[in-house]
């Protein structure tokens, strides 16, 4: 599954105060009714209220955090929640939200342990006062669970989401739209719990939920339709895959004309799944077959070569990006780049640097972080060798156990994988030999380093294992546990109440 750009994504609204709040700000801060009574003698102002201290904490807070500055935002989220338990009490329903609010700001920040306590705490208030649903709980369990993806804890994230999907469900329908985000990120848990069935189950009933809120003809859908249609890639179905951007691509045509820039990442889709067709083969045709959006198109053209329709959609995306205004540059750079992929998989590694190198010029005119795409080396073609976990189905199960071989590479210029050694390992040697096999054979995009293609050394890449319980470990091989990988957030703060 792509990874998380999208990611991967914390849904808290972004809310200014709440009615009634904003309502008892205006009334505090309003001035008295003119008296017809000779004015007294000047006085000093009386002093703002604890709520009116807190109140204006909370707006210097929302005014950092909305900035982009949450190091500036902190100290205010903590004085709020100090302020809170100062005058509701420390198990107070009214610190929910400056706990949810100090927890997103400690994500931004990076500080997961911070954020976890936060939210921790923002739940069990909830739940040491509540029964049955409430929706106070989601803001926090939210929170939570993205908390915990970002740490790689897919167990703890996939409870929290699980929980936090099913209160917005049983509060607002089944269908609500606002559930689809969290979706989102419960089935990355799943799959990083190989969970593949539920992951599925959850990216089935996320493009209902879709349907049912916006309707099948409706532009809303362009993006429901990729993020479905991205999952079907992910577990090799290609042809269903390839379905459904045709459908967004029809889509785009018949509600926004020929040649939008809607139709970008429908182009760019129907590319991507010839090209990994063509890498990994066709998906089962049993499976292909019970698919109403199943085309008949062959991933191949001539002689095993790439079906040259997958190149010709990405010059249409590239000549519908040439005609927008203003232009779009990180698109542009992200489709040429993808273009760069198509000839490397194809083998044409002059056309390939050419493209990179002209997806490098874009990126850098967009600015931002739109270069992070060439930055370092990407995977664009690897088969994980037969008892990786992921493609391993022992008959007997309990006789196995997990182990880990992380391989050590070079990424060269043209993208080819050489110099592959273990960088760590408890496996087996026949496991490692497998491991490092499937390696060699991999193929990457290179890393752009002023617009050239580089050499990069030092490429991890870590397969889970399965082998025999009891069999021998290398000596000196600690099991070393991955580092947590922070997810980009849009963690937005909630609204005092």
């Amino acid at each position: 599954m792509h990874a998380r750009t999208s990611g991967r994504a914390l849904s808290v609204a972004a809310l200014l105060l709440c009615a009634s709040a904003a309502h008892a700000a205006d009334r505090a801060a309003a001035p008295e009714p003119a008296s017809t009574a000779p004015a007294p003698a000047a006085s000093a102002p009386a002093a703002p209220t604890p709520a009116e201290q807190r109140l204006e904490q909370y707006r210097a807070f929302r005014r950092a955090f909305d900035a982009g500055d949450f190091a500036a935002a902190k100290p205010f989220a903590e004085q709020v929640v100090a302020m809170s338990e100062q005058q509701f009490g420390a198990e107070a329903r009214e610190l929910v939200n400056p706990l949810s609010n100090l927890g997103a700001t400690h994500y931004r920040l990076g500080d997961f342990a911070a954020a976890e306590t936060a939210f921790v705490r923002a739940v069990r208030i909830i739940d040491g006062q509540a029964s049955g649903a409430d929706r106070s709980l989601i803001r926090p369990l939210q929170g939570l669970g993205e908390t915990y993806l970002a740490t790689r804890q897919f167990a703890e994230s996939a409870i929290a989401l699980k929980r936090a999907v099913d209160l917005m469900r049983n509060l607002d329908g089944l269908f609500n739209a606002e559930q689809l985000e969290t979706i989102d990120s419960l089935i990355e848990s799943y799959v990083g719990l190989d969970r593949l069935q539920d992951a599925e189950k959850e990216s089935q009933y996320a493009f209902r939920v879709a349907e049912s809120a916006f309707g099948r003809d409706d532009l809303r859908m362009l993006e429901p339709l990729d993020r479905h249609a991205r999952w079907f890639e992910y577990v090799g179905r290609y042809t269903t895959a390839r379905g459904l951007h045709a459908r967004a691509l029809q889509l785009c045509e018949s509600r926004a004309g020929r040649n939008s820039v809607l139709a970008v990442d429908a182009l760019r889709g129907l590319a991507r799944t010839y090209y990994l067709e063509f890498i990994y083969g066709p998906e089962d045709a049993e499976a292909a077959s019970s698919d109403i959006f199943t085309p008949t198109i062959s991933a191949t053209g001539p002689e095993g070569r790439l079906n040259p329709d997958g190149e010709r959609a990405l010059r249409i995306a590239l000549e519908s990006l040439a005609r927008a205004t203003p232009p779009d540059r990180r698109a542009r750079s992200a489709t040429l780049v993808e273009l760069g992929d198509w000839y490397l998989i194809g083998g044409n590694t002059a056309r390939a640097v050419e493209s990179y190198k002209e997806g490098w010029t874009e990126a850098v005119a967009a600015g931002g972080d739109a270069i992070a795409l060439l930055s370092s080396p990407r995977r664009l073609a690897y088969r994980p060798p037969s008892i990786a976990v992921s493609r391993a189905t022992p008959s007997k199960p309990d006789e196995f156990e997990e182990r880990f071989v992380e391989a050590s590479f070079t990424v060269t210029r043209d993208g080819r994988v050489t110099d592959v050694s273990t960088s760590n390992t408890d496996a087996p040697q026949n496991a490692e030999r497998a491991v490092l096999l499937a390696v060699r054979k991999a193929r990457y995009a290179p890393r752009l380093e002023n617009g050239e293609t580089v050499d990069t050394v030092g490429v991890l890449l870590r397969e889970r294992v399965l082998v025999r319980r009891g069999a021998a470990a290398p000596d000196a091989a600690p099991n070393a546990a991955p580092a947590p990988v922070p997810a980009p957030s849009t963690a937005e703060p909630t609204p005092l109440p």
